[in-house]
């Protein structure tokens, strides 16, 4: 049967989108960001505790003493794990996605509930919105909004409307028809009808479909932070992408102490907002045992006064907001501007991104990191995202993302010009020592080579070049998972004695940790090495030439980078700013001579 290119006509479809609606996809994207850069000021501007106050509030007016103080309990504990921020951010997320789903939502509900033929065009749309998997949204949506919340946020509200949809028809269809036509033979309009017959009957349906969506759009908090989309995505999927099990482990704890609240306050909600559930609640109340303190709620006014209170007290004046900690601004000619940097989440790009926001907050600037998979890094970046990146390898490792976006982007030059690309074993093993040496012997390693991310080149430049040169293909499966993953798995081989194969990079610190043999390459499969270019989006050097002409001064020895890579690693996920300050602090003066300022020296 012929092959149909239905991809490639999606893909097509997508650029004509983006070339022809460009100007309405930067309004859409102007109009989310705002809505959610406001969210989150609000959420992020109060000292925590007094907002985790003014949440227990809400706990309490809503289910009781006992859920207040859980609630209160739980969000002190994500402030403590050092996670509120990014739970703050996560939360401005949801809640904005979540308005605008309903925002959306309702109406098409409505008319679905009103027309049958409205509804059998909505339902086949609702099941391939609900059933595509979540990530597949991300890429058009990185196209079209390059990186940052906004694409998480286009297919959070993708993915988590359908429920919205389908119970607010549910419940409108279920209204006892006999009402309708009550309502109907008094001469009612049917506007009027709608508002004060059927949503208010429905209201029960339609509050479960906003728990159900609330929890879906909070399902996609993790798949948001792989487009930078900061909050607790960025933290969990730097926890897998670092096989890093307590970050990990706290990430996922804030995301359950968040997926708990909101369930449990949406679902409270309900009875306090429907007639049916105020009935509902009373008849419970009175059937229920046990000391009466526990079931006691305040009154909305006195409520709602307590909540004010302690917004006033967070908000007023930000007299209790947490004073920026930041570094000491030793040359203030930034002012205060934003800069936008990407990385990918190998060693030297971690090192030499961190190193510049350090850098660049001291002179006065305002960065932004993201950690981006290499794709994404490019296409933002491209797209006017990010400003710069640090982890280009070219001419070859990147060559064709290089090839791709080469018009979007300016190359500042290379900073490091002694890469390479290998294939490395365990000294241990005997008898390997070229990528000729591999063929014959998959069965010593169990007929894999193990891999980094999947978009990387030099997993491409494998599957391209490398493994057809030497005649691996169909002897040896590339396992491709990400860097950290492939260190684990080294580790663990290694502390067995167990022949591995793992592809790798110099300059890396594993070299230094494990008595590794570089597979002499005789056939130049990867290439006769890359240098570490920094790159910036077009027009970036016109902007602010004076971080341009910095980058294009940068470079760093092989001692300056293993050491500054070393004093990260030692520092820990989350902790890299303090590695970098240590390392400048072992080498006084950098910062001038990477980023020279007239009276700084």
């Amino acid at each position: 049967m012929p092959r149909v290119h239905l991809g490639d006509w999606v893909a097509n479809g997508v650029e004509w989108l983006r070339v022809h609606l460009g100007w309405l996809f930067d309004a859409v994207k102007v109009v989310v960001e705002h809505m959610y850069d406001g969210a989150n000021a609000v959420l992020t501007a109060p000292e925590p505790l007094l907002l985790a106050g003014i949440l227990g509030v809400l706990a309490l007016w809503l289910r009781g003493p006992l859920p207040a103080v859980l609630a209160f309990a739980g969000f002190a504990l994500i402030d403590s794990i050092e996670q509120w921020e990014p739970a703050m951010n996560s939360l401005a997320l949801v809640l904005v996605s979540c308005l605008i789903i309903f925002a959306l939502a309702v109406p098409i509900g409505i008319a679905a509930a009103r027309s049958r033929a409205v509804s059998g065009a909505v339902r086949p749309v609702l099941d391939l919105m609900q059933t595509m998997p979540a990530m597949v949204y991300l890429i058009p949506g990185i196209f079209f909004f390059g990186v940052g919340p906004v694409p998480g946020m286009v297919a959070t509200i993708v993915f988590a409307m359908p429920p919205a949809v389908r119970l607010t028809e549910l419940g409108i269809r279920q209204v006892d028809a006999e009402l309708v036509e009550a309502a109907e033979a008094f001469g009612t309009h049917p506007r009027r009808t709608l508002w004060r017959v059927q949503l208010p009957l429905a209201l029960p349906t339609i509050m479960a479909g906003v728990n159900q969506v609330i929890m879906l759009a909070l399902s996609m908090v993790v798949i948001a932070g792989m487009v930078g989309g900061g909050g607790l995505g960025s933290t969990v999927y730097d926890g897998i992408s670092s096989v890093d099990v307590g970050l990990g482990f706290e990430g996922g704890v804030a995301v359950v102490i968040l997926a708990i609240y909101l369930d449990r306050m949406t679902g409270a909600l309900n009875q306090r907002v429907s007639p049916l559930g105020r009935r509902a609640l009373a008849k419970a109340d009175a059937a229920l045992g046990g000391p009466r303190f526990l079931r006691w709620k305040p009154a909305t006014p006195f409520a709602m006064v307590g909540v004010l209170v302690l917004a006033l007290v967070a908000g007023g004046l930000n007299v209790f907001g947490r004073a920026d900690e930041g570094p000491k601004v030793t040359a203030d000619v930034g002012h205060g501007r934003p800069v936008s940097m990407g990385y990918i989440d190998w060693p030297e790009g971690v090192a030499s991104t961190y190193l510049w926001k350090e850098i660049l907050q001291q002179r006065g600037f305002t960065p932004e990191v993201k950690s981006l998979e290499v794709g994404a890094l490019y296409n933002g970046q491209a797209q006017g995202s990010v400003d710069i990146q640090t982890n280009s390898w070219l001419p070859v490792t990147h060559a064709p993302y290089w090839k791709k976006y080469r018009e979007q982007l300016e190359d500042y030059g290379a900073w490091y010009d002694r890469t390479s690309l290998e294939i490395a074993v365990p000294s241990y093993v005997k008898g390997v020592r070229t990528l000729d040496d591999l063929k014959g012997k998959g069965g010593l390693f169990k007929g894999k080579i193990y891999g980094i991310e999947p978009g990387a080149g030099e997993t491409k430049l494998y599957e391209d070049q490398v493994q057809n040169v030497y005649g691996l293909k169909g002897e040896y499966r590339l396992v491709k998972s990400n860097t950290s993953a492939m260190l684990a798995q080294l580790d663990r081989a290694y502390a067995k004695k167990e022949p591995i194969a793992v592809t790798l990079w110099s300059p890396h610190w594993a070299y230094d940790k494990y008595r590794l043999t570089k597979l002499a390459d005789p056939r130049k499969a990867f290439g006769s090495g890359d240098g570490i270019h920094t790159l910036g989006r077009k027009g970036f050097a016109a902007k602010e030439p004076r971080v341009a002409r910095w980058l294009k001064d940068f470079t760093l020895t092989e001692a300056q980078l293993t050491a500054l890579e070393g004093a990260i690693e030692d520092a820990g996920k989350g902790h890299q700013e303090d590695g970098v300050r240590a390392w400048l602090k072992k080498n006084p003066g950098i910062v001038d001579k990477l980023a020279p300022v007239a009276g700084t020296r």
